[in-house]
């Protein structure tokens, strides 16, 4: 029995395709184009060695969510994967607005309020109250907080997320009460927002 490359990953879940596109007995073009009759809203990213604006434009014309050229490093495609997760499942999930105790959040507008009161955010701070206010009690490194939002690699002699995090206790402190969440530091593994 000849089984076809595609019809594999038409019979499972997946979060995530990563093809390369020049494989044996069949490109990744029509490996995906086989997947995507059965599964038209599959995510997929393409590996290529093919450079040139044509194969780019191909690639993005069938679909790819993204696409990476080689010689490239584990770490780009790592983020790169990130953060296709991140556009397709992690907002899909997440609501517009979020109201926690006296902290309001508005995404659409980029407003935020505790107890009534504006908080004057740059976008890093309002991206990183977003995420962890999206993620009650859920403990964040401080790697994965900075790679979320300056999605670049974190580096440990960084001070960038620490001087962050302060000036947004500082903020959230202006008109906290007792029901406004904290940010709290917790040892050895980063950060958690908390009620």
């Amino acid at each position: 029995m000849v089984v076809k490359p595609g019809s594999f990953f038409i019979r499972i879940s997946t979060d995530l395709i990563i093809s390369d596109v020049m494989m044996p007995n069949m490109d990744g073009y029509d490996f995906i184009g086989e997947v995507l009759l059965e599964k038209p809203d599959q995510p997929f990213l393409f590996i290529t060695a093919k450079t040139s604006e044509p194969d780019k434009i191909y690639s993005l014309s069938l679909g790819a969510d993204d696409f990476i050229s080689k010689p490239f490093s584990p770490r780009e495609l790592v983020l790169r994967v990130k953060n296709i997760l991140n556009r397709i499942y992690g907002k899909a999930n997440q609501a517009d607005s979020l109201v926690i105790g006296d902290l309001v959040m508005d995404h659409s507008t980029r407003r935020v309020t505790v107890a009534n009161q504006d908080l004057n955010l740059t976008n890093k701070a309002f991206d990183l109250l977003w995420i962890l206010a999206n993620h009650l009690n859920h403990v964040f490194s401080k790697t994965e907080l900075y790679e979320r939002v300056w999605e670049e690699e974190y580096l440990d002699d960084t001070n960038t997320l620490n001087v962050h995090i302060h000036s947004l206790r500082n903020d959230l402190a202006k008109y906290s009460t007792e029901q406004t969440p904290t940010i709290k530091t917790v040892w050895g593994l980063g950060y958690k927002f908390e009620e």
